[in-house]
């Protein structure tokens, strides 16, 4: 297996060097509130992210070769179907998907890394969990990224070798900008709320009764009084029934506290927020969507994402002489499984047209598939119509001698008939 790059290939000490790094919003940010810098630490925060997540989770990547012939293969090479199901020993693609998507959502970007053999073929994926990512040029000019992770230790490796997904790419020529400095301020705003409910729980338990003794008592026999009227008068279960009475000794006060609390409707106009900084709503958040809804959130968050892996894989496992021979990476999105019943068995037709295999439509109703369910089928009376080709295809022989014979008696018969007229 070929060594990583260990060397830093830093350029020249006479020649000025622009550092272009970018810090992932794991690390520990300067505030007080609750989510500490930590984006996945926040509920509302996972909870917008995770139906995208679990969508990006749900993509079955394929290897698709289609040759100038317009002959198309689906998982020609299987070293290739193995890397994209199972890209290394600790983790199913399924599950390297999901945290990939994770860190996308998190740091608009994340990053894979091509572990290849001696001969350049990609043989394993890794997410990189990096805490900051910086790029560095070579005196060649090839770009690396060094990455900084948890532990303190570093890691440089070619961008050839790096599967970067991004979004919000704007600022940056390699990096897509991070969302922290933008979600400071509500994240900011929704720790403070928080943190105003727990003290006006926790204030919930102070004194609410306060008894003055008119006369100089020791501590022993104030402590000794206070019990015994939170005893007769406080207590669940009294023979008082809520009446209370004190001689002239004591006087008693009730304290009434006074607790900020947010109302509902500023909670709710901060978190819509977030909502929209993540392109999310309620219901897709708590799964209470339709179908048109789905489709819709669909189409503007997942989709961009599972176009941009395409291209990013296909340009990773594959040269430029193999994407030329019609090697790509597709990953499927099957979005149909959110559709309703009436709409899964109204694609019986595309089945029955040969737009989609048995298989495939067994896969929208949650079934397993059949033997021979693959091959497309199609009905008789859906087939190309050609009544000329049709008819030559079915005859013999004898059939055709003996139509060739009708069509020139009934072609001599009309040119007798055309004579006869120009001699009248």
């Amino acid at each position: 297996m070929k060594p990583f790059w260990k060397r830093d290939p830093t350029k020249k000490k006479n020649q000025a060097e622009q550092k272009n790094v970018i810090q992932m919003v794991t690390t520990t940010g300067e505030f007080y509130y609750a989510w500490n810098g930590k984006l996945y630490e926040s509920d509302i925060v996972r909870a917008c992210i995770r139906p995208k997540v679990k969508a990006i989770g749900k993509l079955a990547g394929k290897h698709i070769r289609e040759d100038p012939n317009g002959q198309l293969k689906v998982n020609p090479d299987a070293n290739i179907r193995f890397l994209l199901s199972e890209p290394n020993p600790y983790m199913t693609g399924q599950q390297m998907q999901e945290k990939v998507a994770n860190q996308l959502c998190l740091n608009n970007n994340a990053f894979i890394l091509i572990v290849r053999d001696e001969n350049g073929k990609p043989v394993q994926l890794y997410p990189v969990p990096c805490v900051s990512a910086e790029s560095k040029y070579n005196d060649a000019g090839e770009l690396f990224l060094k990455f900084q992770y948890r532990n303190g230790k570093s890691g440089i490796f070619r961008y050839s070798d790096i599967i970067h997904l991004r979004q919000d790419y704007n600022e940056n020529d390699i990096f897509g900008t991070s969302p922290a400095p933008a979600l400071a301020s509500m994240m900011e705003v929704i720790g403070t709320i928080d943190r105003g409910i727990i003290r006006a729980i926790k204030n919930s338990g102070v004194i609410r009764w306060l008894l003055t003794f008119n006369s100089s008592m020791r501590d022993e026999d104030i402590k000794k009084n206070v019990q015994k009227f939170v005893d007769n008068y406080l207590a669940v279960e009294t023979d008082s029934f809520g009446a209370a009475g004190v001689d002239a000794k004591a006087t008693v006060q009730r304290i009434e506290p006074k607790d900020y609390v947010p109302n509902a409707a500023q909670t709710d106009r901060t978190v819509e927020r977030i909502y929209s900084f993540f392109g999310t709503n309620k219901k897709i958040v708590q799964s209470d969507y339709s179908e048109d809804e789905w489709t819709a959130y669909y189409e503007a968050e997942i989709e961009p994402a599972v176009v941009q892996m395409h291209q990013t894989y296909t340009v990773g496992l594959f040269s430029r002489k193999e994407r030329g021979f019609g090697n790509k990476i597709v990953f499927e999105a099957n979005n149909l499984q959110c559709a309703s019943l009436t709409t899964k068995l109204a694609f019986q037709a595309m089945v029955d047209r040969g737009a989609m295999t048995p298989n495939e439509w067994r896969a929208t109703m949650n079934l397993a598939p059949t033997e021979g369910g693959d091959k497309p089928i199609r009905r008789l009376d859906t087939q190309v119509v050609n009544l000329v080709e049709t008819a030559l295809a079915k005859m013999d022989k004898e059939n055709c001698f003996a139509i060739a014979d009708m069509i020139t008696k009934i072609l001599n018969q009309a040119g007798g008939e055309k004579k006869n007229e120009a001699q009248d």
